[in-house]
């Protein structure tokens, strides 16, 4: 059945003493659980329940009246009755309904009416049936016969928000007498919890983790820092356990202490233990609780820590039934605690990509539009703020108060206006309750509480670790933040390498310092909200030029020392290693730039080949052009020949083969001027791979061969098989496959004599182009699954992705298409992997093409359209050409010939733009296939022949396996128009020149 949608009444069941049950007699507790999942289920989907969800022996059902639901629970209790238990007894069940709205998520419901419907199930008794107001309301007028309600009264439950108005179901068959609620109003509970006037958002995994370890030890410490709801949470834990604690739960609140000395009198005046002649405090609470079982929380511990510990070591040492729950954001450090670090609150990943739909899963979004509700009522999350919403939970790292500073702006300021102002966030969030103890009031005061606590050393730490963008590891805190050799550094702030990991250990216990292991590496990060804090605190001290001077220097070092890695057997270790400085580098790029001091040039030079194995070629390319526009004044260096050959590098792949060509003659002036033979060499090279990439074979030819000769003078065999490989493709465009093979097998030798299983699988690659291109494609298949085994044993998995792509390629082009989709899958996963967004783009396309020969054109539609968005987003001109051709043949195979023109359009548009010539005949003979499927025969005829023509000027012939389908198309002009007359027009067709065929194909598209 369909979930039920809008107003929705939610029914919560769940077996009195249930754990009882199964530690006394559990093979009878297992057949009787079946029988009573069967017997609820039955009565819930009889009355059109949906049961969305059961944990152990509890159900949760969704009905779209109260009546069903009230229906569902007596028919459900009743036949629960009837049964014969035997060993177990009778099954007594609890139930509770409750009222509202909630969001519905893959299957399931999330939101406060839920909560509230779970607590009022949880203060009742076997067999009893509890309603809410709210569901008393609706179906008070429309009771079964016989069938009466109980009002309970208004009691506190125990999620401690606002008291509820509590009903029970009256059935002359059922029990209707029982003890009372077990609310926080319940005398049988003692406490002296106070009653809340927020909601509690979210929290539900931490809240069973923290329950279970309270069960299972006598100490338990919240950690976290300041602001991330330890108070609260700890409270909410306390309410739960109330029952399961003889003598209550008792919270002694310590924020507001000062005195050390005054901790075991503050718990005593809570505990209501008297002072006795003769002895301390702290006795008199020893002999007080010695045979009493109760939770004590000791709340806010962190600036009375020692106080704090010598009590709870006392009383826990004299108190067996004793147990305590911190919280605090340092550890006791006494013996038997168990600590719990909480974290804040969950977040979204993507905040650019976020929508109304989409956010509520997220408990940060969760409290923020709870408190952004209490404020302004009509405040609603729409597509249009869901972004800058996400984005202020993220912001402020989903710390709940934080979040409750910022929504309490709605008042006043939109959310886009609040993100806006979050540069500021300590001058914005400020304004909390006027009760709040002081330090909750705004935001600094919360950060200063902490900050205040800290010694000389760990406020100096602190400060310095705010250079760092996103995190980092030991090694880089000991390099940059360190006592430096120069002057400057803050009297009484020495810091010597040794010490860095004991204060890094103890800022991290006192949750300044987030830790984090993965895959065996240690790294550590500021939230971002602290480290702005320390980053101002780091300006006032005037330290702060010494020590982004020491990062930019640290990853300067870092990327350069990477560099050569990237090429090598352990690129994927070096490359992922950048990935997590990512963000390091962006800063010292960016503080480079800003401050004038030298850097940026030599780090975006060192992560060229990085940008591109990720694909990020737009951030590269837009690195590399700012820091050689800003230093232009260094002078023509090394460094900078690097920087111009590797923006030339990322513009290539991009299709900006212009920019490309300027790029790389800057780049070998430089080196030239240098006497670096070699550079000059890499420069000739890449020369050539752009003039072949347009389609001038003669060109790249002579370039090649020029940085051939230069590699054979200077004994550069590793560069000499390089070059010799792109002299081989330019053969194989020109469907010189003999030359091709025989310079391939050539670099193939070299490479085999330099040891370089790299540069073997690249050829095994290129040599199986040649065999596929003429048709061989088991031969071809051989090579690549050769190719595919040196990469899957170098565990090279950008490789492992190319040689399985080539593999889809023949599966295809044999018709096998299941086959071939499973190798792209694998490609595309392994790309997003590895975060190559280029290669994720050509996975999805050649998906695609899959999809097409299947004449699956809403799938293949799909797939290219992912593949355009991707191709524009990266600036890949080249790329989305391909992409919108393809997207015109599926257009052109619908029938949808206007649509088609104008994808083919544009892509032949960009063409046109770079240059490429061999693409432009491709584009060319696209235009002529529609025109045979739009009825015009001697259109078709010119353009064919103008792509002929194209081609033969540039000695780049159709491919072999391509063949076939240009032939069909031939054929069929031919045929409409006639024998002469397709002559007639394929001749005028050949007499154009490339601009004029251009011309007359986006002229005909325009009409």
């Amino acid at each position: 059945m369909n979930l039920p949608k809008g107003t929705i009444t939610f029914l919560f069941t769940d077996i009195e003493s249930s754990t009882r049950l199964w530690e006394h007699c559990p093979e009878a507790m297992r057949l009787a659980l079946a029988r009573h999942d069967l017997l609820l289920r039955e009565a819930l989907e009889k009355h059109h329940g949906y049961v969305f969800k059961t944990v152990g022996d509890a159900f949760c059902a969704a009905f779209a009246t109260s009546s069903d639901a009230v229906d569902a629970a007596l028919e459900a209790h009743l036949a629960l009755q009837e049964q014969e238990w035997e060993e177990t007894g009778p099954l007594r069940v609890r139930m509770g309904l409750h009222t509202g709205e909630a969001e519905e998520r893959d299957n399931d419901y999330f939101g406060q009416t839920l909560n509230r419907g779970a607590r009022l199930q949880g203060v009742g008794h076997g067999q009893q049936t509890l309603l809410s107001l709210t569901t008393y309301q609706l179906v008070r007028d429309n009771l079964p016969p016989s069938v009466s309600v109980v009002e309970l009264g208004s009691h506190r439950l125990k999620d401690l928000q606002r008291p509820e108005q509590v009903f029970q179901l009256v059935h002359p068959a059922l029990p209707s007498e029982f003890p009372p609620l077990k609310s926080l109003d319940n005398p049988k509970l003692p406490n002296n919890l106070p009653q809340q006037l927020t909601s509690f958002v979210g929290r539900e995994r931490e809240m069973a983790e923290v329950r279970a370890l309270l069960s299972e030890n006598r100490l338990l410490t919240l950690l976290g820092i300041g602001g991330t709801g330890k108070s609260r949470l700890s409270l909410q834990v306390a309410a739960d356990m109330l029952d399961g604690e003889g003598d209550g739960v008792w919270l002694v609140e310590l924020a507001a202490l000062t005195d050390p000395a005054l901790v075991p009198q503050a718990a005593a005046q809570v505990l209501g233990v008297p002072e006795q002649p003769g002895k301390t405090i702290t006795q008199c609470l020893v002999e007080h609780l010695k045979d009493k079982q109760l939770l004590l929380l000791l709340d806010n511990c962190e600036h009375l820590i020692d106080a704090c510990a010598r009590l709870a070591d006392t009383l826990l040492k004299n108190s067996p039934k004793l147990r305590v729950l911190a919280t605090s954001r340092e550890p006791l450090g006494i013996a038997g605690e168990q600590v719990y670090r909480l974290s804040t609150l969950s977040v979204p990943q993507a905040p650019e990509r976020a929508t109304a739909d989409n956010l509520s899963q997220y408990e940060a979004v969760q409290l923020f539009i709870e408190r952004a509700g209490a404020v302004q009522p009509s405040f609603t999350v729409t597509n249009t703020n869901a972004p800058a919403l996400a984005q202020v939970c993220v912001r402020l790292d989903g710390i709940p108060l934080a979040l409750e500073l910022a929504a309490a702006r709605i008042r006043s300021l939109s959310v886009q206006e609040i993100n806006t102002r979050l540069d500021s966030r300590f001058r914005l969030l400020t304004g909390g309750s006027r009760t709040a103890l002081p330090r909750q009031q705004t935001l600094r005061a919360l950060i200063d509480w902490s900050y205040d606590l800290l010694s000389p050393g760990e406020k100096a730490l602190l400060c310095r670790l705010s250079v760092f963008s996103g995190g980092w590891t030991l090694e880089a805190a000991e390099q940059v933040c360190s006592d430096p050799d120069t002057e400057g550094v803050a009297e009484g702030a020495s810091i010597e390498a040794w010490e860095m990991l004991d204060l890094l250990t103890s800022l991290s216990d006192k949750s300044l310092v987030v830790y984090q292991e993965s895959e065996g590496a240690t790294r550590y990060r500021l939230l971002e909200t602290v480290r702005t804090y320390a980053l101002e605190k780091l300006n006032e001290s005037g330290e702060s030029v010494l020590f982004r001077q020491r990062h930019l220097e640290y990853y300067r070092d870092l990327a350069e020392h990477a560099e050569p890695h990237l090429a090598g057997g352990r690129q994927t270790v070096w490359a992922e290693r950048l990935d997590f400085e990512r963000d390091n580098l962006a800063a010292a790029i960016e503080w480079s730039l800003a401050s004038g001091v030298e850097g940026a040039l030599r780090i975006t030079g060192a992560l060229g080949r990085f940008w591109l194995m990720r694909g990020s070629l737009t951030e590269g390319r837009s690195n590399l052009v700012t820091a050689l526009d800003y230093f232009l004044s260094a002078g023509r260096t090394h460094w900078r020949a690097k920087a111009l050959h590797w923006a030339g590098v990322l513009a290539g792949r991009q299709g900006d083969y212009t920019a490309a060509r300027v790029l790389y003659e800057e780049s070998l002036a430089i080196r030239g001027e240098l006497g670096d033979k070699c550079g000059v060499a890499d420069s000739l090279t890449y020369l050539g791979v752009v003039s072949w990439n347009q389609g001038d074979y003669e060109e790249a030819r002579s370039l090649l061969q020029q940085s051939l000769s230069i590699r054979t003078e200077i004994g550069d065999r590793q560069g000499a098989a390089f070059t010799l490989e792109n002299l081989g493709v330019v053969a194989c465009h020109e469907n010189d496959y003999g030359s091709g093979r025989s310079l391939f097998e050539e670099c193939l030798a070299i490479y085999k004599e330099q040891g370089d299983r790299y540069g073997v699988a690249g050829v095994l690659i290129n040599l199986g182009s040649i065999f596929r291109n003429e048709g061989d494609h088991e031969n071809a298949r051989t090579l690549f699954a050769e190719s595919l085994s040196i990469r899957t044993e170098l565990r090279d998995r950008q490789g492992i992705a190319g040689a399985l792509a080539c593999l889809g390629v023949i599966a295809q082009e044999q018709g096998d298409y299941t086959e071939a989709h499973a190798h792209y899958e694998e490609v595309l996963a392994i790309r997003r992997e590895l975060g190559d967004r280029l290669g994720i783009a050509q996975a999805l396309n050649n998906m695609g093409n899959v999809a097409k020969n299947r004449v699956e054109h809403d799938l293949a539609e799909t797939y290219f359209a992912e593949s355009l968005a991707i191709r524009r987003e990266l600036g890949n001109k080249q790329g989305v050409s391909n992409s919108l051709e393809n997207l015109g043949h599926i257009a052109c195979a619908r029938g949808d010939f206007v649509q088609a023109h104008a994808l083919y359009t544009e892509s032949l548009t960009i063409l046109r733009e770079l240059g490429d010539k061999v693409d432009i005949a491709y584009s060319l003979e696209a235009f002529a296939r529609l025109a045979v499927s739009n009825g015009q025969p001697e259109r078709a005829a010119m353009l064919l022949g103008a792509g002929a023509a194209l081609r033969a000027s540039i000695n780049s012939p159709l491919p072999p396996n391509e063949r076939d389908d240009y032939e069909c198309h031939l054929r069929a002009a031919r045929r409409s128009v006639g024998e002469a007359a397709f002559d007639e027009a394929l001749l005028v067709g050949q007499a154009m020149t490339p601009q004029q065929a251009i011309a007359y194909a986006l002229e005909e598209a325009k009409e």
